[in-house]
This record gives structure tokens, C-alpha cells and sequence, in this order.
């Protein structure tokens, strides 16, 4: 009987260590990018790269390499943009154990009321396969990713109804990246420290779902200097309520904001990219030297073109 005993004791002590595991362990984090990584990717074929390799005998290409197109800088994908080509773009970065930023821009209605970078999907349907696939092109791979610039502000000349659609389909964008993208840290774009109110910005930033994702980003293609921007997005979240995350574009904030937006002249670069700063990052998400439309210092430049009389303009701060 004492034995018996000893054998049941035995087989429940066995039984213990094999369930206890089952019962204590939890579903695995979504892991940190960052941490996954080895800094910043940079883009080898960025436009600044790409014109002073084809320019080797222009008097500017040697500096437009150094203080631009060597930097990490954030690759803007629109509607012209598949699967294949962001999932080459994730994997270009992954095989250098490198950390890419990534630019969703493609919203149906984009920069409707600026007017300089129309475009986007033809459709809401469309905006969504396309998000979508986005999304499941950068898959578990480290990434960064700003979802959507200016489409949080840009409501002036917006029916209710175009709203409404719109806060939707960011809504769809962030819960296709926190379905699909594990790895990935995503922004939804919270607008710049000039544009709207912070109690409004975060009222429109939780309606179109930032809590399903990292937090929000700000300055994106703008010229507030890094201070004013932190000092804005911690407004933001005083009103959301809680402690997001937030980006911050210091691409083009080196000499501040002067109250012009679209190519103005007298700004510089900002503060190369890095952890931390007053944020989470300091990115360059706009890339410098690319136009911000035919307008200012460069009347006759398309936006998104580079222009490297623009680009030499920020290097040197005129």
C-alpha cells in the first residue's frame, strides 16, 4: 500500500511539472524593432543618392551625398507601389540587419485641400485592398512605418461624409498593421505643431484607431523645429489620455518654421536620424531636396521631384 502510495505521489509530481508550463505561459510580445535591428536603413537608390551618382560632375553631388543621400530617410509608397516591391524594400533592409522607415501614401483624396500631391486609390475599396497588402508585404519583418501624412488635418474643404470615409479607412490601416505586422512600429500621422488644435488632432487620432498601433507621428514635411513639435504631440496626449508614442520629422527643421509651408526659402536640415531626442525618434521622413510642389523657391519643381538646388539650400540653410 506504501508503495502505491509513493507511485501516485510520484506520477502526480510528474504530472505537476508537465501542465504547470501550459497553464503559466502567455502569447509572445510583438518584439521591438529597434532592438531587432542595427540602426537605420539607408536607401541606396533615395532620389538625393540616385541624382549625385548620376551627376559624379556636378560641383554639388559630393555634398548632396554627404549630408543627404547617405542619411537614412524614409521611402514614400503610393498607389503605383505592389507587394513585391515593399517586400523587396523590407527584405533589402532585413539582410543588413537594418531598420527601414516606410511611408503609406496613398489615401483616396490625398492633400485634397493643399492640392500639390493629389492622388491616391481611386476608391475606398481600392484604399483598402491596398492597405491591406501593405501590410502583409512588410509581414514580420522589422520595420517603421508612418501611415498616411496630412490625412488628419487636411478636413477644411472635406464634406462630412469624405470625413467619415476617411477615419475609416485609417481605421482599417491600423488594425491591418497590428493583425499583420507584428514587428512593425506604425505611426498614424498626427500633423504638425501649426496646423490644428492638439485637443482636436487627438480627438481625430483616436477615432481613426492610434491605439491599435505604436502612437502617431508629427512635422512630417514640415519645418517646426524638434522642440515645438515634442511640445506639441505632449499636448496631444494630454488629451488622448494616455501616453502614446510619437515621431517626429526634423528632415527640414533646422532653422524652424518661417509660416510658409510649400518650399520655403531659409530653412536647413535637422537633426539626423536617431533614438530618442525628445521622442521616440527623430526620423527624415520627407526626403530633402524632393519638392514640395511648383510653388516658393522652386516654381517650376513637381512636387515629390528632386531638385538639387533645393537640396543645397537646406545643407546650407538659404
Amino acid at each position: 500500500m506504501r508503495r502505491k502510495s509513493r507511485l501516485l505521489a510520484a506520477l502526480a509530481s510528474v504530472l505537476a511539472l508537465t501542465v504547470v508550463p501550459l497553464i503559466t505561459a502567455g502569447p509572445a510580445a510583438a518584439a521591438d524593432p529597434i532592438g531587432l535591428t542595427d540602426g537605420f536603413y539607408v536607401n541606396p537608390n533615395s532620389s538625393p543618392a540616385t541624382w549625385a551618382r548620376n551627376n559624379p560632375g556636378d560641383s554639388r553631388a559630393a555634398r548632396i551625398q554627404s549630408s543627404i543621400g547617405s542619411r537614412p530617410i524614409g521611402r514614400w509608397f503610393g498607389n503605383e507601389s505592389g507587394s513585391s516591391t515593399i517586400a523587396s524594400y523590407v527584405g533589402a533592409a532585413d539582410s543588413h540587419n537594418k531598420l527601414p522607415v516606410l511611408v503609406a501614401y496613398n489615401i483616396p483624396g490625398r492633400d485634397a485641400c493643399g492640392g500639390h500631391s493629389g492622388g491616391g486609390a481611386g476608391s475606398v475599396g481600392a484604399y483598402r485592398t491596398w492597405i491591406a497588402t501593405f501590410a502583409a508585404a512588410v509581414g514580420d519583418k522589422p520595420a517603421v512605418v508612418v501611415i498616411e501624412p496630412d490625412a488628419l488635418g487636411d478636413f477644411s474643404c472635406m464634406s462630412q461624409t469624405q470625413i467619415d470615409e476617411r477615419i475609416g479607412m485609417l481605421k482599417y490601416a491600423t488594425e491591418q498593421f497590428k493583425a499583420k505586422a507584428p514587428n512593425t512600429y506604425a505611426y498614424l500621422d498626427g500633423g504638425n505643431a501649426g496646423w490644428v488644435a492638439a485637443s482636436t488632432m487627438a480627438s481625430r487620432l483616436n477615432a481613426a484607431g492610434v491605439r491599435n498601433v505604436r502612437g502617431f507621428s508629427v512635422n512630417v514635411s514640415n519645418y517646426y523645429t524638434t522642440g515645438a513639435s515634442v511640445s506639441y504631440a505632449n499636448s496631444v496626449n494630454n488629451s488622448l489620455g494616455y501616453a502614446a508614442k510619437f515621431v517626429v520629422d526634423t528632415s527640414r527643421n533646422g532653422n524652424g518654421n518661417n509660416g510658409e509651408w510649400c518650399n520655403p526659402a531659409g530653412r536647413k536640415l535637422g537633426t539626423p536620424p536617431q533614438v530618442g531626442g525628445g521622442a521616440e525618434m527623430l526620423l527624415w521622413v520627407k526626403t530633402p531636396g524632393n519638392s514640395d510642389g511648383e510653388c516658393g523657391i522652386a516654381p517650376t519643381v513637381p512636387a515629390g521631384q528632386f531638385s538639387p538646388a533645393i537640396a543645397v539650400r537646406l545643407i546650407d540653410g538659404t
